[in-house]
């Protein structure tokens, strides 16, 4: 985005550091920089470089400069760290394997990344990226399948089997179906076989079990990082039990019979689990006896193709001590009471190797403030002129008037808004002030000098180069508005009725061709030497059909306004179900013919026409908490153009649960109360309308 990286080439230090990074192993240090310049510096130098590792020091920094980054790249993902010290826990569900797989899925795909991560996760070793990369599976229209080595296959790369995929992690297989559920897309496979060749690839939607797009080719990654084939599990518990009753022993000698006894049964009940279900879980903290060597997350990237840039190397090197220290502590005391064993506590990569690892990279230092550290040292060091954008605290008149000094001084301004609707609105408003203000969505249109750029994006705070006079205006700078509420994505959380699965052996169901029958349940029936999933559905006098569990889009579940009353089942092979559909057409073609006569009345009459957006109305809209989605500006839009039409309007608003159908009514409601209307809203409950 020339918007954004062209003042930065007018300034020499920026320069000049860039050409030093040119050469594998460079280290240049920027200063004077504060929270959002450090991100609008990184976008600057890492042009160019395939991969970009942002390093921070907590957790929380490193989503928050996730979440900001992607104004600049989308491709930003973020790689957090294990619990250090409870190494087994991952209370997001398996959120973090999944964000981590994500990471390691993109560098083996060699696609350009920007990954953000924290000095935690550098310091825990990694199984090598090149066991990754030969335990990925591939699918293709030419491929064969052995089912029983598959599921082996796929249990030992950490998926889980079950009856039917409802998560990411899991598979399944039967009939000569086979469902993964890779941990990094968003849809399941369905693979179909015909005997043990392939004979269509699909995703489809874990919801209604039905298909979204057919695939000529598929890739299933890992479902974890460690990965134990049979032979490597042996060998791995065989060297777990050797040491195991060393140390019980040990610990007996010195008079800890309670802590041997613990250490010994904490082994024994693992090693059953891991056998008995194939799991992985609670077995990262004993990598180093299934994999002997092990690599840091800094060794999976380039040397030529990546560069690093360290958030405040100082807290980096000071948060790097205090999880050596605090990891250290723990692992002394867990030793003696008979929690873990002694190789477990050599888990962690001291901050001297991470320190050596880093040297070897393209490194930018990043920070306010220069000050001494052991992590990083710098070959070239840089201060940057820059500064934070004050807060306007929704004072409009001090922006006019910085925007107006601004102009005077020739200065050039970008003012980030979260929406565009909103950015427009602005553009029109700051003109209306005699500034040269304008929207644009060109992100290589430069901003010249005396001019005001409206344009879409989010920073989190407005920074300025005075020395190039250019100014970034954040929108939480005018308005202190918190952070956009995001929309929480709705996931599948368990069987819906929408799902086959959820049918019960007698239900009425009806079938597009064959008419009404009941549900008997699935059985599988074997043809041509392939045994398959049917649903079986029973008709009067005795009749069966059977339908590919695949074939759910041709039947659907019976619905009656009179629910006490038992239907009449169709029989199969007659002309039943046809006279029927004939029935209802002819009956469909009556209601047609009356809507049409209807609306040729409707089109002759004359409605009232609202009048246009007022500043009121802007206002109230500009209040919403939420980024408006494309769909509901564009039902916004027609609704209104509806109401200030003379036309009598009739207009239908569909959409899932919350989606945003009552911010449309809402607003369209406030828009008829500005011109003296009344409105009733009609809800189906009473919660709803309280």
């Amino acid at each position: 985005m020339k918007v954004l990286t062209a003042p930065l080439l007018e300034l020499a230090e920026f320069e000049e550091g860039k050409k030093l990074l040119e050469k594998e192993g460079a280290a240049v240090s920027f200063t004077g920089l504060y929270d959002s310049q450090k991100l609008h510096m990184v976008y600057g130098l890492s042009d160019g470089f395939l991969q970009k590792i942002i390093v921070t020091f907590s957790d929380k920094k490193a989503r928050e400069i996730c979440e900001e980054y992607r104004f600049y790249d989308r491709d930003t993902c973020l790689y957090p760290a294990r619990d250090l010290i409870f190494y087994q826990a991952d209370v997001a569900g398996g959120e973090l394997a999944k964000e981590r797989m994500k990471v390691l899925r993109a560098l083996l795909e060699k696609r350009p990344v920007t990954v953000v991560t924290t000095m935690a996760a550098l310091m825990t070793p990694q199984v090598p990226l090149a066991y990754l990369a030969a335990n990925v599976i591939f699918f293709d229209k030419t491929s064969t399948i052995d089912e029983r080595a598959l599921s082996q296959k796929l249990v030992e790369m950490g998926y889980e089997k079950t009856w039917q995929v409802e998560k990411q992690g899991q598979f399944s297989i039967r009939g000569g179906i086979v469902d993964i559920f890779d941990m990094t897309e968003e849809n399941p496979y369905r693979i179909e076989l015909w005997g043990d060749s392939v004979d269509s690839i699909r995703s489809f939607d874990v919801l209604s079990q039905r298909s979204v797009e057919n695939l000529s080719r598929v890739s299933i990654y890992p479902a974890t990082e460690l990965m134990l084939s049979e032979g490597r599990r042996h060998d791995g518990f065989l060297k777990i039990e050797k040491e195991t009753k060393q140390f019980a022993q040990k610990l007996r000698e010195e008079g800890k019979s309670e802590e041997a006894h613990r250490i010994e049964a904490q082994i024994k009940e693992l090693k059953e689990s891991s056998i008995e279900f194939g799991a992985v879980v609670n077995l990262e903290s004993y990598v180093h006896y299934f994999y002997e060597k092990t690599e840091s997350f800094l060794q999976f990237f380039d040397t030529e193709n990546a560069v690093i840039f360290l958030d405040e190397p100082q807290r980096l090197a000071e948060n790097a001590d205090a999880l050596e220290l605090e990891f250290r502590e723990s692992m002394v005391h867990r030793l003696e009471k008979g929690y873990i064993l002694p190789g477990q506590a050599d888990l962690l990569y001291a901050q001297k190797e991470i320190a050596a690892y880093l040297s070897r990279y393209r490194a930018v230092s990043l920070t306010a403030i220069e000050a001494r550290n052991t992590l990083f040292k710098a070959e070239r060091k840089f201060e940057i002129t820059a500064r934070s954008m004050a807060s306007y605290n929704n004072s409009f008149e001090a922006l006019i008037r910085d925007l107006k000094r601004y102009k005077k001084n020739g200065s050039r301004v970008l003012l980030l808004c979260g929406s565009r609707t909103r950015a427009k609105r602005l553009a029109v408003d700051l003109r209306e002030q005699e500034l040269a203000a304008f929207y644009s969505e060109d992100p290589d249109r430069e901003v010249r000098a005396g001019e005001v750029e409206l344009f879409y994006g989010h920073v989190a705070k407005g920074f300025e180069y005075p020395l190039l006079k250019f100014a970034v205006i954040a929108e939480g700078d005018i308005f202190g508005a918190p952070k956009k509420k995001k929309r929480k994505k709705q996931q599948y959380e368990g069987t819906k009725i929408r799902d086959f699965a959820d049918l019960k052996v007698g239900d009425y169901v009806v079938h597009e061709t064959h008419g009404l029958g009941v549900y008997q349940g699935i059985e599988k029936v074997s043809a041509e030497g392939t045994v398959r999933d049917y649903i079986k559905i029973s008709y009067r006098d005795g009749g069966n059909l059977y339908v590919l569990a695949t074939g759910l889009d041709v039947i659907q579940k019976y619905a009656s306004a009179d629910a006490a009353k038992k239907p009449k089942l169709n029989k199969l092979g007659t002309q039943e179900w046809t006279k029927t559909k004939t029935k209802v057409r002819s009956a469909v073609n009556e209601v047609a013919k009356d809507l049409v006569e209807l609306y040729a009345l409707r089109q002759q009459s004359e409605g009232f026409a609202f009048s246009e957006d007022t500043v009121w109305q802007r206002e109230f809209e500009e209040m919403f908490p939420f980024e408006e989605t494309d769909d509901q500006l564009s039902a916004i839009a027609a609704t209104k153009r509806d109401m200030e039409s003379h036309k009598i309007m009739d207009r239908l608003v569909c959409g899932d649960v919350g989606y945003g159908k009552t911010e449309i009514a809402i607003r369209a409601a406030f828009k008829a109360v500005q011109d003296g209307k009344q409105v009733v809203f009609l809800v189906p409950t009473t919660i709803l309308a309280q």
